[in-house]
C-alpha cells in the first residue's frame, strides 16, 4: 500500500458513497462533529432519494446521486434550488467518484460497488473499503489498479481494520497467523433441525451489530466471515493457511495478529462500528468517537470457540473457492448475493442459502465459467453468470445457457 502524505490544515474533501446505509450514516454522523476536518464532495444512495435529500441539505456536497433511474425526480425536486447538483444511474455514481477527493467512503452493498470504488482509484485516493465485494469478486484485478493509481486502501470492516492496526507488513514473514473474529450471529447455538426453519425475523436479530439486512443474513450464514476470509487474503499476503476462524461471542476483540515470537496483538473495543470508521477517516492520525468506552471489568470476561463446520458451511465454501482461484470467488459472491435476496423474499429457506452458493459454483466450473478474470468486463461477465446460474437453480429452471467465459490468464 501506498503512504499518503496527509495536510493537517486543510479540511479532507470527502466522497461517501452509499450514504444511506449503516456505514455511511454513521461516516456522516463522525463528519457532523467534526465539520472544520472535512468538506463533502459527493453523497451517493441507492434508492432513499428522501434520506439522501435530507443528508445533501445538512452536509452541503457538489453532488447528490441516486443509483436507482426511478427515484431521479423525486431527488432532483427535493434538492430543486440548493445548488446541489443532482445525478442517477451507474454513470452518475461513477462520475462522482472521478470528481476530485482526498478520502473516499466506498459501502455501496454489493458488487454494484466495484465501479465506483475503480472510478476512485484512478484519483490515487484513499479509498475507506467497507465493500467487502470489491475485493471479493475482483481482488487480484482490484488489488493490481490500488498498486497502478498509488492510492491507498484502508480497511473498514471492523476485523481488517483491527489487523490492518497491529500488522506489520515489512515483517509478513514474521506473522504466525491471523485470526479473524466471528460473533457467531443469531444462530451460533442453533441445532441443524430448529436452522432448518429459521425465519427471516429471526437471521435478522443480529446480537451484537445493527446492520444493513443483506450483511445481517451474511453474519448468520456466517458468509460474511468466509468473504472477510478472501479480503483479508488480498489485504494481508500471508497465505490463505495462516489466516483462521474464530468465533467470540462478545465482539469485543475485533481481530488478532499472532507473530512468530509468540507475541499475540489484537485490537479490542466496544461495537460500534464509528471505531474502525474513525481509524480510516483520521488516517494516519486518530480522533475522538462518542462510542462507548470499553470497560473489561465490566464485561467481566471474553469467550472464544471453533465455528461449527455443519452448522455454518458458508465458511468452507468461501474457503475453498478462494483456494480454487479463477472466477470463483466472484461467481460465490453473486450467487450469494441472489440466494440472500431469496431468502429475505421468503422464497428459500434459510439452509438453502449455502446449498444454492455450492451448486452454483459447481455448476460454473461444469460449464467453464471459472477462468481468472483480468478485467472490469471479465468480473462483470463472471457476476452476471453467478446471477443467472443461481437464479436458474432457484427457480428449477433447466440449466441456463453457457456464457462466454473470460480468456485465461
Amino acid at each position: 500500500m501506498v503512504i499518503a502524505e496527509t495536510s493537517a490544515a486543510a479540511p479532507r474533501r470527502i466522497s461517501v458513497f452509499g450514504a444511506t446505509g449503516s456505514i455511511g450514516v454513521s461516516t456522516l454522523d463522525l463528519i457532523a462533529r467534526n465539520r472544520d476536518r472535512f468538506d463533502v464532495v459527493a453523497l451517493t444512495a441507492h434508492s432513499s432519494a428522501a434520506q439522501l435529500a435530507e443528508q445533501a441539505l445538512e452536509f452541503r456536497p457538489e453532488v447528490a446521486v441516486i443509483a436507482d433511474d426511478g427515484a431521479y425526480l423525486e431527488l432532483k425536486s427535493a434538492l430543486a434550488g440548493s445548488g446541489i447538483e443532482v445525478a442517477a444511474g451507474k454513470a452518475g455514481l461513477v462520475e462522482a467518484a472521478r470528481r476530485p477527493a482526498d478520502w473516499v467512503m466506498a459501502s455501496i452493498v454489493g458488487a454494484a460497488g466495484l465501479e465506483p470504488a475503480l472510478a476512485a482509484l484512478q484519483q490515487g485516493t484513499i479509498l475507506g473499503l467497507a465493500n467487502k465485494e470489491c475485493l471479493v469478486s475482483a481482488g487480484d484485478f482490484f488489488m493490481s489498479e490500488v498498486a497502478r493509481t498509488g492510492a491507498t486502501l484502508i480497511p473498514v470492516d471492523s476485523e481488517h481494520s483491527a489487523i490492518f492496526q497491529v500488522f506489520d507488513p515489512d515483517r509478513i514473514a514474521n506473522v504466525a497467523r491471523i485470526v479473524l473474529t466471528a460473533s457467531g450471529g443469531p444462530f451460533r447455538d442453533w441445532s441443524l433441525d430448529r436452522l432448518a426453519a429459521a425465519t427471516r425475523a429471526e437471521a435478522l436479530q443480529h446480537p451484537n451489530w445493527e446492520m444493513g439486512a443483506k450483511i445481517t443474513i451474511d453474519s448468520a450464514t456466517m458468509m460474511n466471515k468466509g468473504l472477510e476470509l478472501i479480503e483479508a487474503h488480498y489485504l494481508f499476503p500471508v497465505g490463505e493457511e495462516r489466516i483462521d476462524i474464530l468465533v467470540h461471542p462478545q465482539s469485543i476483540i475485533h481481530s488478532v495478529v499472532e507473530y512468530d515470537d509468540g507475541s499475540v496483538l489484537a485490537q479490542m473495543g466496544m461495537p460500534d462500528m464509528r471505531t474502525p470508521i474513525a481509524y480510516a477517516l483520521a488516517w494516519p492520525e486518530r480522533m475522538k468517537t462518542p462510542v462507548e468506552r470499553l470497560d473489561l471489568a465490566e464485561i467481566g470476561q471474553l469467550t472464544f470457540e471453533s465455528p461449527d463446520s455443519e452448522r455454518f458451511p458458508a465458511l468452507a465454501i468461501a474457503r475453498e473457492a478462494l483456494k480454487t482461484g479463477r472466477g470463483a470467488p466472484t461467481v460465490m459472491n453473486a450467487a450469494n448475493e441472489v440466494a440472500v435476496a431469496a431468502f429475505l423474499a421468503d422464497r428459500i429457506g434459510y439452509l438453502d442459502i449455502a446449498r444454492f452458493v455450492e451448486q452454483t459454483i459447481d455448476q460454473a466450473d461444469r460449464t467453464g465459467e471459472l477462468c481468472r478474470p483480468g478485467s472490469l468486463e471479465d468480473v462483470l461477465s463472471l457476476d452476471a453468470a453467478g446471477r443467472e446460474l443461481c437464479s436458474a437453480l432457484i427457480s428449477g429452471r433447466p440449466e441456463s445457457r453457457q456464457r462466454r467465459a473470460p480468456a485465461a490468464l
